[in-house]
């Protein structure tokens, strides 16, 4: 009886199952940007290579010999004071944290299949505290957020 159960349990589990089997080595092609921070551009580029190859278990390759590109647009970079207190004086506001927003048009092309494996529009903000932090703390946070919200994408079933 137990034999005969277990053998009805086929159920397996594929680490990494949203990429397709033929997809081991990966390009990742600075993102075009729309904002004037060009200093994004680099800042996504270096996260992205830092992180998604081990993430999803890849190589890097050039574009020509690699399976998957990933591609993309920074189309926004905004940062905005959500929490803030009123001075003594009506027209005084002091500022206690700021909030970067980061969006991301991000796309995973399959070049054997000459087919898009995965686009989403993405947004990640970070936050920073006005006193004692840069603003730099508040988009690395946000280029982090977007990065994970690209593995995720990638790893998910189509």
């Amino acid at each position: 009886m137990a034999a005969l159960s277990l053998g009805g349990c086929n159920y397996s589990f594929t680490a990494g199952a949203g990429l397709p089997s033929h997809v081991r080595t990966v390009a990742i092609i600075p993102f075009e940007n729309e904002t004037t921070r060009f200093d994004l551009t680099q800042e996504l580029h270096e996260a992205l290579l830092r992180e998604l190859p081990r993430a999803l278990g890849l190589t890097l390759a050039g574009e020509e010999n690699a399976d998957a590109i990933i591609s993309g647009t920074i189309r926004g970079y905004d940062v905005q004071a959500p929490n803030y207190r009123r001075g003594q004086q009506s027209e005084t506001v002091q500022v206690l944290q700021r909030q970067v927003t980061l969006s991301v048009q991000a796309r995973i092309l399959d070049r054997e299949n000459y087919v898009i494996l995965w686009e989403q529009q993405l947004r990640g903000n970070g936050q920073y505290l006005e006193a004692s932090e840069t603003e730099e703390v508040g988009r690395a946070e946000a280029i982090e957020l977007c990065v994970q919200q690209i593995v995720d994408g990638a790893q998910s079933n189509w």
